[in-house]
């Protein structure tokens, strides 16, 4: 049976409000902040009898006071400085002791300058970004990559074990916004592919259900063929992980591979693609609308 704990959640978007659900049903006691105050009025308003272990907070060390666990899920480096580390952010409300876990996609630097500023209070931090996407949130199956000491992930494991199906501690602070640049870099490569092929299949007048079929239990298998191959030959994008978020994620893995004097010129190519993308209107589409920068055959 899961240990209640004081648990303080910021950011109730698409991710952060499934992954706060999942602790409140699993019997935490949450306090929720977010920048918009309907949304988490209408998360509160959502929950069912585990309502009465809920909290609303107007600013996010009002949220943090009485946390043991600080859990942030916000939009980039400057949302997550402003939560917590900004004015009324969450660190400034901390109890020594208290462990903070972040979930935003994150430059590797970020985080590193978070834990250094927790690590100044007495906070132990764990940088945690996810994938999975809405879906996986929803679900409680999120894949989660974890930098920081190894006395902090035997803390935040059972913490974040409601929304996870995996949780892997990768290295030190700074290493799971790292190995999330790596996930998002493999999933930009695999979409260029894949919309490739979509457009062949589609201009050679190919079953496009069973030439899924025929390639799908190879090694061209993947989740995004598995998960996308039907909805970006109809055309449907109105779902998912948006561009925006993609092209920031890809640019702090461009950033980082600089940093580290390496080359990453399919991730590049891949980004003023969807650069193109955005261009046209479809900054908010999800990512697998990619294809629609490749024109479709005449033939």
């Amino acid at each position: 049976m899961t240990t209640s704990t004081n648990i303080a959640f910021l950011g109730l978007g698409v991710m952060g409000g499934p992954m706060a659900a999942h602790l409140a049903r699993a019997g935490h006691h949450v306090f929720v902040y977010n920048r918009t105050t309907q949304r988490a009025q209408t998360w509160l308003e959502e929950r069912g009898e585990e309502r009465v272990r809920c909290a609303l907070a107007d600013t996010p060390d009002r949220a943090a006071e009485q946390a043991d666990v600080v859990i942030s899920c916000v939009g980039n480096d400057q949302d997550i400085a402003s939560v917590i580390r900004g004015d009324s952010g969450a660190l400034s409300a901390m109890r020594e002791g208290a462990l903070l876990i972040d979930h935003t996609t994150t430059s590797a630097d970020m985080a590193r300058q978070l834990g250094k500023a927790c690590a100044g209070r007495g906070v132990e931090f764990i940088d945690a970004p996810v994938s999975g996407g809405q879906a996986g949130a929803e679900n409680g199956q999120l894949a989660i990559m974890c930098g920081g000491s190894a006395g902090a992930m035997t803390r935040a494991q059972p913490i974040m074990q409601p929304y996870a199906k995996a949780i892997v501690h990768v290295g030190p602070t700074g290493a799971g916004q790292t190995a999330k640049m790596a996930n998002q870099m493999c999933i930009a490569g695999v979409l260029g592919g894949l919309s490739e092929a979509i457009r062949l299949a589609q201009g050679a007048g190919l079953d496009l259900d069973k030439t899924y079929e025929a390639i799908s239990g190879g090694a061209a298998q993947s989740w995004q063929m598995d998960n996308r191959w039907a909805t970006m030959t109809q055309d449907e994008f109105d779902f998912g992980f948006a561009i925006d978020w993609m092209r920031k994620d890809l640019g702090y893995a461009l950033d980082e591979a600089r940093r580290l004097g390496l080359s990453a010129p399919i991730t590049a190519l891949v980004d003023q693609f969807y650069a193109d993308v955005q261009a046209v209107g479809g900054a908010r589409s999800d990512t697998s609308a990619l294809v629609t920068r490749l024109p479709k055959s005449n033939s």
